[in-house]
């Protein structure tokens, strides 16, 4: 998608016209559908495990999540020219949006899995650590006795991939 294609006028603007109305139509549409390339790309690479390759495109998602935003709030002042003059374009719009929202959905559940499973692994070897560092005794009525929580060491995690 090219750097012209995108949104540019201001948030505020309002259509006027049905060439605007068409120009605004198309440039959401393709801001959403290049923002479902990115996001299905990070999905792939996210369910493959490569999470440095995903982190990677974040800024270009970013970028695009900006022109969407600007889209969408330029249809949200223009929608009753839309409803009014061109509702057929209204009418793809939300279809389309339809289809985005789902793809995003697939994606959120993928990342919220990746986080979930990183968080468990975590917790884990956390876990394993402190039942190291904790001396393995027995209570009057000859049971382990539990960790202190108060004694446990703090596990340092690098957010750096």
């Amino acid at each position: 998608m090219t750097h012209e294609s995108q949104p540019t006028s201001s948030a505020a603007a309002t259509i006027a016209t049905p060439d605007d109305a068409r120009k605004l139509s198309n440039g959401l549409m393709e801001v959403m559908t290049t923002l479902l390339e990115v996001i299905e790309t990070e999905t792939t690479l996210v369910r493959a495990g490569k999470v440095r390759e995903a982190m990677a495109l974040e800024p270009r998602k970013t970028e695009l999540s900006r022109a969407y935003l600007t889209a969408i709030s330029q249809l949200t002042t223009s929608q009753n020219y839309f409803a009014d003059s061109a509702p057929d374009l209204l009418e793809a719009l939300h279809r389309h949006h339809d289809v985005f929202r789902a793809m995003l959905q697939v994606n959120l559940t993928v990342l919220a899995t990746a986080h979930a499973v990183s968080e468990g692994v975590i917790r884990g070897v956390n876990g394993e650590m402190q039942k190291k560092n904790t001396p393995q005794t027995y209570t009057s009525a000859g049971k382990r006795s539990a960790p202190n929580t108060r004694r446990a060491e703090p596990l340092t995690v690098s957010r750096t991939l």
